[in-house]
């Protein structure tokens, strides 16, 4: 038996590249590959990098599916099951949208796929796939096998899983309706055998809120202390009160930490779910304690709530051009199903199109529904303003010295090829083409 794993695309425009700093690894399909017996023969297509083969000898696609690559990885599956191959989806957007993606689909994986893996797996060797799978929230401590990469071309940042979940309930977080408030720690020694098994030196420990359980953090960070590691993570401003924890993280090698501050409106924070947020402090304090302790800072905003104003984004920018972030990334607000922001914008009559991820002329950048204060394309230009401006030439000398006062000089090689990459992405993303790959042509 053969299984070919599929990792779709975003979308592209024609005649021009994947958009770099998506082309990180899928750890979900190395999570697999691991737990796929020995006797079945593996490959992978990474829409992303490559062509798909659609006539390669296979028993079963699997296609993990986020709700931006829906519209692709349907396309994919299509293609497939004309051919009588069948196909199985999983990933969170199916999890949360499970009618939508019957249609498509031989078999579904709800939620996490490591403990039903090895059913599915004997099910399609017998013929007998059933039409759901339902793998609960548990998820496996093997390493994933990264082997299935080989001769794939992706960013030199080897990514370890450390836990699901995040411990707060955003309105707008896709995590939350996945997971609840509920944050689920990974097992330490798995986590450092996935460390010293990669044979990285420069990591991105893939958790929605790495400070969610400061015990299990301080265990960890106890554990790559001796392995010499440099490495970021996301969090949440809370951290800014634990400065035992920040001095243990800097010590195990953490450089950086993405942290969602996601608006200076506290209208906004609070519709968000977010008032906790406002009662930590002064945010300009709780930065500089962070800075203080060695530690950059990757800031993300959300753009368009209704508590913003065009005032809102020329503050957001001053703020984030004074705190001397490492790197900020200003996106607008965007109803992901499943989330209560999404349920609370449908019963306002606010969205512009129930399944915008399925819209054949949607675009990356482009507004869902109607902000309260501003239209859709004012959002959607402001926000882009915003980036490019963040991105500019002085901006980035005047936080890229900054960053090299309280860093370590390795990381200042990282700090230009981040954000040089990312001002230039700034147009290119801009009007990307969500589920399309117009270099493909179709069948």
């Amino acid at each position: 038996m053969k299984v070919t794993f599929i990792v779709p695309a975003i979308g592209k425009k024609p005649g021009q590249r994947y958009i770099a700093t998506w082309k990180m690894e899928p750890l979900m399909v190395a999570a697999l590959a691991v737990l796929t017996p020995a006797h079945v023969q593996t490959e992978l297509f990474d829409d992303r990098i490559e062509l798909i083969d659609y006539d390669t000898n296979t028993d079963l696609v699997a296609i993990s599916v986020e709700t931006y690559t829906a519209a692709r990885a349907y396309a994919i599956a299509a293609r497939f099951r004309a051919r009588g191959v069948p196909v199985v989806l999983g990933g969170y957007h199916v999890t949360l949208l499970p009618d939508e993606a019957a249609d498509h689909a031989d078999a579904l994986v709800l939620r996490n796929a490591e403990t039903v893996w090895a059913q599915v797996i004997a099910d399609a060797e017998a013929g007998r796939l059933q039409a759901r799978y339902d793998g609960g929230i548990g998820f496996g401590d093997a390493a994933p096998d990264k082997a299935i990469f080989t001769g794939k071309r992706y960013l030199p940042v080897g990514l370890v899983e450390t836990g699901r979940g995040c411990g707060h309930f955003c309105e707008f977080c896709a995590i939350a309706g996945y997971y609840g408030a509920h944050y689920h720690p990974r097992d330490v020694d798995a986590i450092v055998a996935d460390v010293v098994a990669s044979g990285r030196k420069l990591f991105f420990f893939v958790d929605d809120n790495l400070v969610a359980d400061p015990e299990n953090l301080m265990a960890l960070c106890d554990r790559l202390r001796p392995l010499k590691v440099m490495w970021a993570a996301q969090g949440t401003l809370e951290l800014a009160r634990e400065p035992e924890l920040m001095a243990a993280m800097k010590s195990a090698g953490c450089e950086m930490i993405l942290i969602g501050f996601e608006s200076i409106e506290p209208e906004s924070l609070a519709r968000m779910g977010k008032r906790w947020s406002t009662k930590l402090g002064d945010r300009r304090e709780l930065v500089d304690r962070i800075h203080k302790a060695g530690i950059g800072i990757y800031a993300t905003f959300v753009l368009g709530y209704d508590g913003d104003t065009e005032e809102t984004f020329g503050a957001t920018l001053d703020f984030a051009k004074q705190a001397g972030f490492f790197t900020a990334a200003f996106n607008h607000l965007l109803p992901f199903p499943g989330t209560r922001l999404y349920r609370r914008l449908t019963e306002e009559g606010r969205l512009l199109t129930p399944a915008w991820w399925l819209d054949d002329g949607y675009h990356y950048g482009q507004l869902a529904y109607r902000p309260k204060h501003l239209t859709p394309e004012q959002v959607s230009m402001m926000c882009r303003r915003a980036r490019k401006e963040f991105a500019a030439p002085p901006v980035l000398a005047d936080r890229g010295f900054k960053a090299l006062r309280r860093g370590r000089l390795k990381m200042w090689p990282v700090y230009w090829a981040m954000n040089a990459r990312l001002g230039r992405e700034v147009d290119e993303k801009f009007n990307v083409p969500i589920g399309h790959n117009l270099d493909e042509l179709p069948k």
